[in-house]
């Protein structure tokens, strides 16, 4: 896929993966316009990124998808790339916490990482059939192929996306088929979600640079870094795979 001349919301730009995919999209000729929740964060973005549209967005509110496609529609007139990047993640252990702790933080991670998804994905689908040639490119992670102990929220939620994206991949071949639906698998990125957590990290950049070499080759699945490994032995040996990941 080309990515110049394209109009692409990346919803977590101001920072992390979000932030390096839309460098990326800018640097081959595409209008980007990123949101986040910290318009600080935007502008410092801003001021690194150059020309780039800002939009402060919090995708746990749940009127934020509608009122988000709407405003980048506007602000790019029109949309043919939508990169749902967003995320938040909770570690906690559901045994020893409060239940009205379990309630707010699952929701909170539900909301932002699956439920707007699926909101933003839908308000921005009428702006995407009429583009000549989009796309959908949801950011999931290697914790969807097989999950860790300490985030078990989060990682079901990953899971869930790695689901909507093929069956979403499905229904737009048979209903909307200039659209092309992408996932992002990256291994665990250094990031402030992961800051303190676990070596070996790549940095954002390099899984930026790979998902978007993915994207351009039409791969529909990228797996970014060890997440390929990952794949692999989860297919030969799954219990294996499972006691890589459970304390990480």
């Amino acid at each position: 896929m080309k990515l110049e001349g394209h109009r692409v919301l990346v919803t977590g730009g101001s920072a992390g993966i979000g932030l390096e995919l839309a460098r990326r999209f800018l640097a081959r000729g595409a209008r980007v316009a990123i949101c986040g929740r910290d318009a600080e964060r935007l502008e410092a973005a801003r001021r690194e990124l150059g020309e780039v549209e800002t939009i402060v967005s919090d995708l746990a509110d749940p009127a934020s998808p509608q009122a988000l496609a709407a405003e980048a529609g506007a602000r790019l007139g029109g949309l043919s790339i939508l990169v749902n990047n967003a995320g938040v993640q909770k570690r906690y252990a559901l045994p020893t916490s409060s239940p009205e702790q379990i309630a707010a933080d699952a929701a909170w991670e539900i909301q932002v990482n699956l439920t707007s998804l699926v909101a933003l994905t839908g308000a921005c689908m009428p702006l995407l059939k009429t583009a000549p040639e989009a796309a959908i490119v949801n950011v999931s992670s290697g914790l969807a192929i097989t999950p860790k102990a300490s985030s078990a929220v989060y990682c079901a939620t990953k899971a869930a996306v790695h689901s909507f994206s093929q069956a979403l991949r499905d229904q737009c071949e048979d209903e909307a088929p200039t659209i092309r639906v992408f996932e992002i698998l990256p291994p665990l990125v250094e990031t402030a979600m992961t800051e303190g957590r676990g070596g070996g990290k790549i940095s954002a950049a390099a899984c930026a640079e790979e998902s978007i070499a993915g994207i351009e080759r039409d791969r529909h699945e990228i797996r970014v870094g060890k997440t390929k490994l990952l794949a692999l032995i989860h297919r030969l040996a799954p219990r294996v795979a499972a006691g890589i990941l459970r304390d990480g």
